[in-house]
């Protein structure tokens, strides 16, 4: 029997995908009373160590030299801006004029924001990609300015499947040429092949994410895209569908692969994007899923074992095509600030200064920036990013504040219950939707 040690990266792009912040609680945490419109000050409420604090850091002095405006950041942990932010909806104090947000707490939050639509061009929205301005866009207004999206995108090891005699062996038993999969049977077949390999002992085909983590279920919902589905878990309608034919689909493919001998490693109900990385690094992957800016600590010798024999793919695609849940991050604009003239230019400016993010993370929000960032091998992995995140199957969660409930308390519960076997996926979706109704109605 195969046996890997796991080990636990916990470097910030993990931090990020796994929705886990740092600890380092910040500076001018204690200016939190409301400042007059003549205060020449602007404050910016961040995650800690994350791209948003980087770029926040770099383009500082420029803004102040600007507009004669001080900056003050202040950052907390990831949980801790969401926090803030519902402090702030509630007391209404002014603590700070601008915040960069996970989408997932937009439908929460909007309520407390200012509308920014009046500030987007024409042309900014047609260099952003499709659902961006969707993704924050609540009655009628637009709430948020994307600073980067990402999505789950296919990584694998360049010099196992360009291997003649891997090629000879693959074609010999599967009756096609070796490339990076394009549909669920090819991933499938890949994962097999690999991961049952006598050349390779230590090798398993690929990973699948049953974590405790909204990692899991955004996991299971790319693949729920794939299958052809018109909306996730809830429809335009209001209607709970997560029990339907697409998401039931999505949940036995995955199951496959975990009940699938070889395939992928021990201990799915521990693994998400933490531990698939470290795997993948330490060579014990053929493949994985994954969230496209990990392309390039991958192919950095600092950090990866396999460094220089890593390539990128586009999402594999299912029967509707290729499809993923994007994960974007926003800045938006407390409507409780007395700057919201100061904070709109801000807003403006990072987005003129959107190539810093992939900078600083690898991913960024503009299509202009996938562009040019992506002629350079550092970052090969945005063409395939941008060919993912603009397809049509593509689409953003169900927009409702009561998305982390129902992501907790009925999604997990359906997936880790399908792959401990304790429940077959249609049965684990048919409980699910009786409690999202619950939670819904």
């Amino acid at each position: 029997m195969k046996k890997i040690l796991l080990i636990i990266g916990s470097s910030l792009l993990v931090a990020l995908v796994s929705a886990c912040g740092s600890n380092n609680e910040v500076s001018n945490a204690g200016n939190n009373t409301n400042q007059s419109s003549s205060d020449q000050t602007l404050t910016v409420l961040v995650e800690g160590g994350s791209p948003a604090q980087t770029v926040a850091d770099l383009t500082k002095e420029e803004f102040e030299e600007n507009t004669g405006y001080e900056v003050i950041i202040e950052s907390v942990p990831y949980s801790g801006v969401y926090d803030r932010m519902r402090t702030e909806l509630t007391s209404g104090a002014g603590a700070f004029d601008v915040a960069t947000i996970d989408t997932i707490w937009l439908p929460a939050l909007y309520q407390g924001l200012e509308p920014i639509q009046e500030e987007i061009t024409d042309e900014m929205q047609d260099d952003l990609f499709p659902g961006l301005i969707d993704g924050a866009s609540m009655d009628g207004n637009v709430y948020g300015l994307p600073t980067w999206t990402n999505s789950k995108i296919l990584l694998y090891r360049e010099d196992l499947f360009n291997d003649s005699n891997n090629q000879d062996e693959f074609l010999d038993e599967f009756g096609y040429e070796l490339s990076p999969p394009e549909t669920w049977d090819q991933y499938k077949d890949v994962a097999h092949f690999f991961g049952n390999n006598e050349n390779y002992p230590e090798l398993y085909g690929t990973s699948v994410f049953g974590a405790t983590s909204g990692d899991s279920v955004a996991s299971w919902l790319d693949h729920v895209a794939q299958a052809g589905a018109e909306a996730l878990v809830i429809n335009d309608a209001g209607e709970v569908i997560v029990n339907d034919d697409d998401h039931v689909a999505a949940l036995e493919f995955l199951n496959d692969l975990v009940n699938e001998e070889g395939v992928v490693p021990e201990g799915v109900l521990e693994t998400a994007s933490a531990e698939t990385s470290e795997l993948f690094y330490n060579g014990n992957l053929a493949m994985m899923l994954a969230w496209g800016h990990f392309f390039v600590p991958s192919n950095d010798p600092d950090t990866s074992d396999v460094a220089g024999d890593v390539g990128a793919a586009p999402m594999i695609a299912g029967d509707g095509g290729i499809g993923v849940v994007p994960g974007p991050w926003y800045q938006v604009i407390p409507s409780s600030s007395e700057k919201k003239d100061i904070a709109k230019e801000y807003l403006l400016f990072l987005y003129e200064n959107n190539e810093l993010y992939a900078d600083a993370l690898g991913v960024a929000a503009r299509q202009s920036v996938f562009e040019e960032y992506g002629q350079q091998e550092e970052y090969a992995h945005l063409n395939e990013l941008a060919t993912t995140l603009n397809g049509k199957q593509t689409q953003n969660r169900p927009s409702t504040e009561k998305w982390e409930e129902i992501e907790s308390e009925a999604l997990l519960p359906a997936v880790q219950n399908v792959f401990s076997g304790s429940q077959t996926p249609q049965e684990a979706l048919d409980e699910a939707k009786e409690i999202i109704e619950g939670i819904v109605n």
